[in-house]
């Protein structure tokens, strides 16, 4: 079955653009020009992705995607006309999974299309199938060794079988990406991973210098946490290297 992709764009153009490469790949297409005609979608029906830009006439698309992420956890990519870091940061922030500067290539926007699509399904296989996908289950690998499928540190519980954290008890609705952030801090618990590293292990693509992705998915990880800013409790910054779980 085709994956059903939102595109939300004022620029008629650039949406058209997008729709056509997009349709190419086999994919159904739901395409809008206003934020208004986007939200009236989104409230009846779930894509399996979004495409946002941020510049739209009536409702923009940092509100939209907040919209979204009240109910939902499908992949959002953002569209900027800026290349400011705040922009990406403040999408990243609240709640997107990837962005793309204008002017771009359509071939990236279908890329990048098929990488958080694969990542999501990934997920949900995971969940739903108590984890067939890429979970060992507890079974001994190669090596003669356990893989761990859950971590209990100090309250805070996550398990991969399952895709479930809790933190005292109470659920933590998590991202794909933000509970992959925090697998792999616990998988490597006490050891510093760097941006690169979490980077290239969570989004499995080549880390670029300057790149704050990471930077902001930690901190939207922290606030669902409700880890104080100066002194968080579990996902800890080691300056200048890294962040690490001890």
């Amino acid at each position: 079955m085709a994956a059903n992709i939102m595109i939300v764009d004022d620029e008629k153009e650039i949406a058209d653009l997008i729709e056509l490469y997009l349709i190419n790949d086999g994919y159904t297409v739901h395409k809008f020009y206003n934020g208004a005609d986007a939200l009236a979608y989104i409230s009846a029906q779930s894509p399996d992705l979004a495409i946002l830009d941020i510049m739209l006439p009536d409702i923009d698309g940092f509100t939209l995607l907040q919209k979204i992420r009240e109910k939902h956890f499908y992949p959002v990519i953002m569209l900027t006309a800026k290349s400011e870091d705040t922009d990406k940061i403040m999408g990243l922030t609240i709640g997107a999974d990837d962005y793309i500067t204008k002017p771009f290539n359509p071939l990236e926007v279908t890329a990048r299309v098929k990488t958080q699509l694969r990542r999501y399904t990934r997920y949900n296989n995971a969940a739903g199938a108590g984890g067939i996908s890429d979970i060992n289950n507890g079974k001994a690998q190669a090596d003669g060794t356990m893989r761990e499928t859950e971590y209990d540190i100090n309250g805070l519980i996550i398990n991969k079988s399952t895709h479930q954290c809790t933190l005292y008890g109470k659920e933590i609705a998590l991202t794909p990406i933000e509970f992959s952030i925090l697998w792999y801090l616990c998988e490597n618990r006490g050891r510093v991973i760097s941006s690169e590293e979490l980077f290239e292990n969570v989004w499995g693509e080549k880390f670029i210098d300057s790149n704050n992705t990471v930077m902001a998915h930690i901190g939207r990880l922290r606030e669902k946490l409700g880890e104080p800013p100066r002194k968080p409790k579990f996902v800890k910054t080691v300056w200048g290297v890294g962040y690490k779980i001890e």
